[in-house]
């Protein structure tokens, strides 16, 4: 997976500048919160000179006035600030996930062979998280500190240029380590979402899997594993806190020698009656005003830091090629015949290692094509590039006369049905699992799927019937059950192309009768490739090809093969035995 840096510029360009009218009213608010923060310490120096001194106690009405007014200006626009831009943040990250499952769903299915399902699942959910410092209040602290920093400083040279000065030089040495830190702590937000990823996705399998690691007793080694890996992110948090605490250490103790310093330069000036007590602790004040968001500063500036690791992660999905960008794949095809053509056609998952070398045959529409061969020859991979889950390398695959690789997927797969060996159902209701190819299906429609699949004959003895919850998986079905479900399914579907990988594997012999009877229904007048591991199924086939090491070694009819005593031959005979 190719590795991705996003800069500045480009969060600039599609998270901040599109939000920029929403960030000018939040960094107007905070301007006006940090102002109003300033009244405090400037109202100290008349406190001690005017005020104590001179005891005039219509100036501590009006200082105490303008305090509180200050006080409740702040708290109205801190309140304004979260509704407006914390939301904004959330409703950014929930929009970012939406397009980043988009461009997940819309990769090839080679990607997801390769990927861990809970690492994606990770992916998507964590590593846009961190916008909302991005667009929340995080980047417009950032501004105001910076802005109450530059007055505090101002208003500090007002009052002693030479304190001023004595405190710039430990800022000066902060902002350098503070920059050297966060360079280091990037790269190790960028590790902590892969390991994050990693782990979850680690986990999600052990749940899934959990009847076989109880099965072969293996709970002691998966949480030898999990350990280690909750370790790793352990030991990769530790390394940023390390860079973070260097960044707050470095702040306290060079600030708190510029504080030490200043109280001795302060008591000298008063001495020599150059300053005065309030100026002295408007002075201190001020420094605090500063110094406070430049250790903030630092946190959001660490938060900033993760947040464009989790981006430089997104990025990386984002840039990835989609299996249909609308550039290549430009022919948008209305109702098929179903006639599929492999010319040619070689394929290979990884270079130099070929799965199929120059297939060729015909499948016309409405012809029922078999595949058969030992285990690892090539019958699943000529069935996916049949279904376009696959592209082949060399050759070309035609639907109608026209190049599949052409074919607009959205065009194609939508007369497309599949029912597979280990067919995947969804959590919910069966009548949700069979509908889910046609969710706006009537009721008769529905209920001729049903009959047909014979799925009726196990929902009639449960209470709940078709709404009956079937659990992760379909964990509360028999494999039976679940493949009847899968077949009711594509029956509903009404595809043009189908594709069986052994259909009937998971069903006793008296549903196997039953759900031959209605797959004969479902392939008559559809284009069907059937993976075949049980050579009696698939007798009445138009045509049976037998694959052996990634080419077509036999094809014809269940007869003729048998009569040419070829390697079909052996493998039937051999079936028939067992």
């Amino acid at each position: 997976m190719s590795k991705a840096k996003v800069t500045i510029g480009q969060v600039f360009k599609t998270i901040v500048w599109p939000r920029r009218k929403m960030l000018f009213l939040g960094l107007i608010l905070i301007i006006i919160s940090r102002l109003s923060g300033l009244v405090l310490p400037g109202a100290t120096q008349y406190l001690m000179d005017d005020v104590i001194a001179k005891g005039d106690l219509e100036m501590l009405k009006l200082l105490l006035l303008a305090v509180a007014g200050s006080i409740l200006i702040q708290s109205v626009t801190s309140y304004a600030l979260t509704q407006l831009l914390s939301v904004e943040a959330q409703h950014l990250i929930s929009v970012l996930r939406a397009k980043v499952q988009k461009q997940v769903l819309r990769l090839p299915i080679r990607f997801f062979d390769n990927n861990k399902s809970g690492a994606l699942v990770s992916r998507i959910m964590n590593d846009v998280e961190g916008v909302r410092n991005l667009v929340g209040t995080g980047l417009v602290q950032l501004v105001g500190g910076v802005l109450t920093a530059v007055i505090c400083l101002v208003l500090m040279i007002r009052i002693s240029p030479m304190m001023t000065v004595f405190t710039l030089v430990p800022v000066a040495i902060l902002g350098l380590i503070s920059l050297k830190a966060f360079g280091k702590i990037r790269p190790i937000f960028r590790d902590r979402g892969k390991i994050t990823a990693d782990v979850t996705g680690r986990l999600t399998e052990t749940l899934n899997g959990i009847r076989v690691i109880k099965g072969f007793n293996a709970e002691g080694q998966e949480i030898k594993t999990f350990e280690t890996g909750v370790e790793k992110l352990f030991l990769n948090v530790k390394a940023s806190l390390t860079s973070t605490s260097l960044i707050t250490s470095s702040a306290t103790f060079l600030l708190g020698l510029a504080s030490t310093g200043i109280l001795g330069i302060g008591g000298y000036l008063i001495i020599n009656q150059q300053l005065t007590i309030g100026e002295l602790l408007s002075f201190i004040v001020f420094l605090g005003f500063m110094v406070a968001p430049i250790i903030q500063m630092s946190n959001i500036g660490s938060q900033l830091t993760e947040a464009f690791a989790g981006l430089d992660r997104t990025e990386e999905l984002m840039n990835m090629t989609p299996e249909d960008d609308g550039t290549l794949r430009t022919v948008k095809i209305g109702a098929i015949r179903g006639d599929i053509a492999f010319e040619n056609v070689s394929f290979a998952y990884e270079e130099g290692k070929e799965v199929l070398r120059n297939i060729s045959f015909v499948a016309p529409a409405g012809s029922v094509t078999a595949l058969v061969g030992t285990s690892g020859s090539g019958k699943t991979t000529i069935a996916g590039l049949a279904a376009s889950f696959l592209n082949p390398q060399s050759g070309k695959i035609t639907v109608d006369g026209m190049d599949l690789a052409a074919v607009s997927l959205d065009s194609y797969r939508s007369q497309l049905g599949v029912v597979l060996q280990d067919d995947f159902l969804f959590e919910g209701t069966i009548r949700e699992n069979i509908m889910f190819p046609r969710p706006n299906a009537t009721e008769e429609q529905l209920q001729q799927a049903v009959h047909a699949a014979h799925v009726h004959e196990f929902t009639s003895r449960f209470e709940d019937g078709l709404e009956t919850v079937i659990g992760e998986r379909g964990v509360k079905l028999s494999g039976g059950q679940r493949q009847r479900i899968a077949i009711a399914r594509a029956i509903l579907a009404n595809p043009r192309i189908l594709v069986l990988d052994e259909a009937t594997s998971n069903l006793d012999t008296e549903s196997e009768s039953f759900i031959q009877e209605s797959l004969r229904g479902l392939m008559k007048g559809r284009t069907t490739f059937v993976i075949a591991h049980r050579l009696s199924t698939i007798r009445q086939a138009t045509q049976i090809l037998v694959v052996e090491g990634g080419q077509i070694v036999e094809r014809g009819t269940h007869e003729e093969l048998i009569e040419r005593k070829g390697r079909y031959f052996e493998l039937y005979t051999y079936q028939a035995r067992i």
